[in-house]
């Protein structure tokens, strides 16, 4: 009886129909993700700490500079350049870790991703936005309601990571950061960007 039921073509249909359906649930929820990481350890770029600004002379005092100090300004520093950070708080999933937007002495700009730790999910990406970091569910899926930039997929869920600022994106015009789940429109986890 039950090989005659799976000759019915009406059978057949549904096995396959079923086959189909769950080959795709795989494909879209991922759910080997949930339970496995992805750990990436990129070599972070140092952040030079400016100097003190030093008293301009006057010039209308005469004799020198008074001792203990130069007579002009300090130069700008010439390594990479602090412009804003954040840390990460959590909204789909548990998420930790520092944003940091950095200035090359070159003029580019990276993002740099320190520390992080978030579940590892389907089609993450990451994104700088306009939008405020809203606590819990709130702020799941305020990102892209504004203006944002995707910088490029996720590389890992784990660890330390840089991403490079396209030469058109200009990184006054956003102010945080979002660990954005793309095929869900849901924020994982996300940072508030404030001047350093």
């Amino acid at each position: 009886m039950w090989t005659r039921a799976l000759r019915s073509p009406l059978t057949w249909t549904f096995v396959v129909a079923l086959g189909i359906a769950g080959a795709f649930g795989m494909y879209w929820f991922q759910p080997w993700k949930l339970v496995t990481d992805q750990t990436v350890t990129e070599a972070l770029p140092t952040i030079e700490t400016p100097p003190a600004t030093a008293p301009q002379a006057d010039p209308s005092a005469s004799g020198p500079p008074a001792a203990g100090g130069p007579a002009t300004s300090a130069a700008p520093p010439a390594g990479n350049t602090l412009l804003a950070k954040g840390e990460f708080i959590t909204h789909e999933h548990k998420t930790t870790g520092t944003a940091q937007l950095i200035r090359r002495p070159d003029g580019r700009h990276q993002l740099v991703l320190r520390d992080l730790a978030t579940s590892n999910g389907p089609d993450l990406r990451v994104w700088l936005t306009d939008q405020p970091v809203l606590e819990g569910t709130a702020g799941w899926r305020v990102f892209d309601d504004g203006e944002w930039v995707e910088l490029d997929r996720l590389k890992g869920n784990r660890g330390d990571q840089v991403y490079d600022l396209p030469s058109s994106v200009d990184p006054a015009d956003f102010s945080s950061v979002s660990i954005w789940c793309k095929r869900f429109s849901v924020s994982f986890g996300a940072a508030e960007l404030t001047a350093a």
